[in-house]
């Protein structure tokens, strides 16, 4: 379907916007935010909040525990129907990088990009759904009321963030979640899910000379599970362990009281999840030495994103609503998780990756196409143009 001229309106005014769209970026990407870090993730969020206020768009804080608070926006239709379901976009305000990185790397620009820590995962994102948002409120063009979260905690797995993204998800039509495109500007069609815990061992301490018999060793148990969760890795249904961080003992001459580590797991379908943990249940409680007991902390998870017939459909139009702006775009598949695989789990036809093109996520040369910024956002424009009120 091609742009009406009403809708021109809205995707010219969007064409003028690239400027203003660096000026939020540069603002929010020199706020350090680690997931953590609940001040400077709460600090993004006011900045945000602030721009969408200067600009006529209503916002609220829902306050979270343990984490930042969740941003929500909201864009009203110009006549609202009541039984309209509202249309989400989302994005994580929070990063991987500790405090201070923002000040050994401020945001700049250099030969078309735009570099900066949390620049492309996904600060732009963010960045490119309130233009999205302040497109719609300055046109009123939007059949479908338009939602906008902004939540703290994607980089662990969204444990706090979780209930607030399926509770806005299950009242929408459609979302779109505004990670960053991938360098071929593709977007993402499937993620798998991850599963995250801690996994620890407790023994029993003696002196490793004098008393060595009367100790278990907590490490030598460990390294056992550990053998054990890796092996769960299978490579044709795409399940991978990885036991990535491993702490334990007392000292050099003791017989090791204690031991943990941390396991990711990453899987492709949701029916796999059931079977994942009753496989590391199994591995945990089994005694590997005598007198060693262990346990594991309940686990962060995050559910896979996988090609449904609603994420199917809404691809196609989001692909069709590019070719009439003159973007190719097709899509891409990727073993790292995100909140899309939540909403997809949920029913509700989702799109991933929808943000500005980045590269090298987590780096330190972590980047944005700048020239990506205005295309991405007139795409998702268009795409909901083109969903009318259905």
């Amino acid at each position: 379907m091609l742009p009406s001229s009403d809708d021109k309106d809205v995707l010219g005014w969007l064409d003028q916007q690239q400027q203003p769209m660096l000026e939020l970026l540069e603002q929010i990407v020199n706020i350090d935010s680690n997931s953590y870090d609940f001040e400077g993730v709460d600090a993004v969020g006011d900045a945000i909040k602030a721009h969408l206020e200067t600009r006529g768009i209503e916002t609220e804080i829902i306050p979270r525990p343990n984490a930042g608070y969740c941003l929500i926006a909201k864009v009203r239709t110009a006549e609202t129907e009541e039984n309209t379901k509202p249309i989400l976009l989302m994005g994580h305000r929070d990063t991987v990088f500790p405090k201070g990185e923002a000040a050994r790397r401020p945001f700049r620009v250099e030969a078309g990009k735009a570099y900066g820590p949390g620049i492309a995962d996904m600060k732009s994102g963010l960045v490119m759904n309130c233009f999205v948002a302040e497109a719609f409120h300055r046109s009123g063009a939007n059949a479908h009321p338009i939602n906008v979260l902004f939540t703290s905690d994607e980089e662990i797995g969204s444990p706090s963030s979780r209930p607030v993204i399926e509770a806005m998800a299950r009242s929408a039509a459609y979302v779109f979640n505004s990670e960053p495109g991938r360098p071929s500007g593709n977007i993402v069609r499937g993620r798998k899910g991850a599963w995250f815990s801690t996994i620890k061992v407790e023994g029993i301490a003696a002196h490793s000379g004098a008393a060595h018999q009367h100790g278990a060793s907590a490490i030598r148990a460990l390294c056992r599970k550990v053998e054990a969760l890796e092996q769960l890795t299978d490579y044709e249904t795409g399940i991978t362990a990885n036991v990535g961080l491993i702490r334990g003992g007392q000292s050099m001459n003791t017989v090791p009281p204690s031991a943990e580590c941390s396991i990711d797991i990453r899987y492709k379908s949701a029916a796999d999840l059931a079977a994942i943990e009753t496989a590391v249940s199994e591995i945990v409680e089994r005694i590997d030495v005598d007198r060693t007991t262990a346990q594991f902390d309940p686990p962060t998870v995050f559910l896979p994103f996988e090609l449904t017939p609603g994420n199917q459909l809404l691809f196609q139009q989001y692909q069709e609503a590019s070719a009439n702006l003159g973007i190719t775009v097709d899509g891409d598949y990727s073993g790292g998780a995100a909140d899309s695989g939540f909403t997809s789990a949920l029913g509700i036809p989702t799109l991933c990756a929808v943000g500005p093109v980045g590269e090298r996520g987590h780096q330190p040369d972590e980047a944005i196409d700048i020239e990506s910024l205005v295309p991405r956002a007139k795409a998702v424009t268009a795409t909901i143009l083109g969903l009318g009120n259905d």
